[in-house]
């Protein structure tokens, strides 16, 4: 097994957040996906079979992400005010994504007169969101390009769960709203990818759709989780001529086990279903795609040499190999100025005619507060988490019990894995307010505690890590308490558990017999009630099953067998009076209630 780096949370990306031995068991599984892959790609020939992968994957990647939304309402686009700078002008502008979801961005116009290429400009983990596009943004401008950088969900003006109290998003960062969005996409079955990449092809349907724009010559660019959507946009939308996404192109060989990416770069099924980021370059061929890289960052350099490399042999069966370029700058994650100059100059070649200089200008930078497109900087609307609740209810498909076993016994069943560590207890009782799981077999009792490295979205990563290999940590813990099960010997077996493993442990019980009694406490009280709110605690550690939600609830999984006491919402709060719910009293808060 290969060495890597334990870095900080950077940008938005966490680094190794998943214990170690289970990283390993799920990074064993992706290599020897990736390496399957490998030798796919290594049977490609010619161009024939190299068209044939692009259709196969195009289609996969679609299925993955449960398609792309069919509205085709207006964009209802409107120009909010406009900034005259020195060669060019920036409109602040505002379009629906969604019917009534706003999304806010800044149209960098040169002033010289007649139709420009145009370039979408996806934004990273910053959550200033757009802002941050200004150097490229106005450079491209002054060399005649029509550049829209807009905002990302859950940043810039555009924050979920908005507080005007305390000035910012009850629930966090871009990385927080972004995770509690894919788990509400998660349970009816799609991935926030799909979100993020409807909102660029909107932008797309924006950027075509001025007059100062010939939408026949539009390229794409972004950096780091821009990076992420320039790709998607770029592979899965023909009109994109030109891509230069930067500090995004790798491999998951390298950024499986170290900086994997939030809920929308982290598609489930993906590495399981024979992937890597090199297949979005491939989908593009043969049009020209610039990889831009740094020295420093914390996407391994060995990773983007390893996709530009496969890509180059790709783009051979179309003779396009000087298609594909790779520029590495100095520094960490970013965009240093060899990097910037490589989006300029390949922008320039390919939907320029050449016609033009790479070289940087110095350009004035204007506070956060000046390109804001609202009156408030945030723009209101309606929230994404609302489209998701439409959206179940669209889809909901109720089934039965007999098919929820089903599907609990399919994720449960495979080898031992080592996600939850249970260790021998002395007493048959919660202890201090942490998450906990108890199982007792007469005298013998075991406990076991999850880590939640964060109150709001916990074991995030790992959730996601295990979903893109197809594994499913709800699954590997319901192995993991039968297991102990197993161990303990014949008898009758009582399981307590508080907060989420009690989700998992009522559906060790669901598909398991020799549970005979069962203490549920602090357990959400329903998965529906996950769509009546934009804050979440910890909500990927219960999942359960990628469409769970369109299909069951919780109270699908549980018999006359179990208890349940102060039931919770998704803050953790205690909802009174829940009919057959058992509640603590003052001063008793570990007595655990059958």
């Amino acid at each position: 097994m290969r060495a890597f780096v334990v870095l900080p949370l950077i940008a938005g990306f966490a680094i190794a957040q998943t214990p170690e031995p289970l990283l390993n068991w799920m990074d064993s599984i992706a290599e020897r996906q990736l390496s399957s892959r490998e030798a796919e790609i290594s049977a490609i020939r010619n161009v024939s079979d190299a068209r044939e992968r692009q259709r196969r994957v195009r289609s996969k990647i679609l299925d993955l992400i449960g398609g792309l939304p069919d509205y085709t309402g207006p964009l209802n686009g409107r120009v909010t005010g406009t900034i005259p700078m020195q060669g060019y002008k920036i409109d602040k502008v505002i379009f629906e994504s969604l019917p009534g979801y706003l999304v806010t961005g800044n149209l960098y116009i040169p002033n010289t007169a007649g139709r420009h290429p145009g370039v979408l400009f996806a934004l990273g983990h910053w959550d200033e969101g757009k802002p941050a596009a200004q150097l490229i943004a106005a450079n491209l401008a002054l060399k005649g390009f029509v550049v829209l950088a807009y905002d990302p969900v859950g940043q810039g003006e555009r924050q979920q769960a908005w507080s005007p109290v305390q000035n910012g998003s009850l629930i966090g960062g871009s990385t927080e709203q972004h995770t509690t969005l894919g788990a509400q996409s998660l349970w009816i079955g799609q991935s926030f990818a799909r979100y993020r990449i409807w909102d660029a092809k909107r932008a797309l349907d924006y950027l075509a759709s001025r007059s100062e724009v010939d939408p026949e010559k539009l390229g794409a660019s972004g950096c780091s989780g821009g990076g992420t959507v320039a790709t998607y946009i770029s592979a899965l939308d023909p009109r994109v001529k030109v891509a230069a996404p930067s500090c995004y192109v790798n491999s998951f060989h390298e950024v499986f086990p170290g900086p994997t990416g939030d809920a929308e770069q982290s598609v489930p099924n993906f590495i399981a279903s024979g992937f890597d980021i090199a297949d979005y370059i491939e989908l593009f061929a043969p049009k020209p795609w610039l990889v831009g890289s740094t020295e420093g960052d914390f996407f391994p350099i060995a990773g983007a040499r390893r996709a530009v490399d496969e890509a180059k042999r790709y783009y051979s069966f179309f003779d396009a190999q000087d298609r594909v370029k790779w520029v590495v700058g100095p520094g960490g994650h970013g965009t240093p100025k060899e990097v910037r100059e490589g989006i300029y100059g390949w922008m320039i070649r390919w939907l320029k005619d050449g016609n033009g200089t790479p070289a940087e200008e110095t350009v004035e930078l204007l506070p956060d507060w000046r390109l804001w497109a609202s009156q408030s900087g945030q723009v209101g609307g309606r929230q994404l988490f609302e489209y998701l609740r439409d959206e179940r209810q669209r889809m909901r498909k109720p089934l039965d019990r007999t098919a929820l076993a089903t599907e609990l016994k399919r994720i449960a069943t495979g080898p031992e894995s080592p996600a939850l560590p249970f260790t021998a207890a002395s007493e048959f009782k919660f202890t201090g307010i942490a998450d906990q799981i108890l199982i007792r077999s007469g005298n013998k009792i075991v406990s076991a505690r999850p880590a939640v490295p964060k109150p709001l979205t916990g074991n995030w990563i790992t959730v996601l890590r295990a979903l893109m290999v197809g594994e499913n940590m709800a699954g590997l813990r319901i192995r993991a308490i039968r297991s102990q099960i197993d161990q303990l010997g014949p008898g009758e077996i009582e399981i307590a558990a508080r907060g989420m493993p009690a989700v998992w442990a009522a559906a060790a019980a669901a598909i398991d017999p020799r549970i005979t009694r069962l203490s549920l406490d602090r357990m959400p009280v329903s998965v529906a009630s996950a769509f009546e709110t934009p804050l979440l605690r910890n909500p990927l550690d219960a999942l359960l099953i990628p469409g769970f939600a369109l299909h069951w609830d919780f109270n699908d999984l549980l018999d006359n067998r179990a208890t349940r006491s102060d039931p919770v919402d998704w803050t953790g709060t205690v909802l009174p009076a829940i009919a057959g719910a058992k509640y603590h009293v003052f001063g008793d808060p570990d007595r655990i209630l059958f």
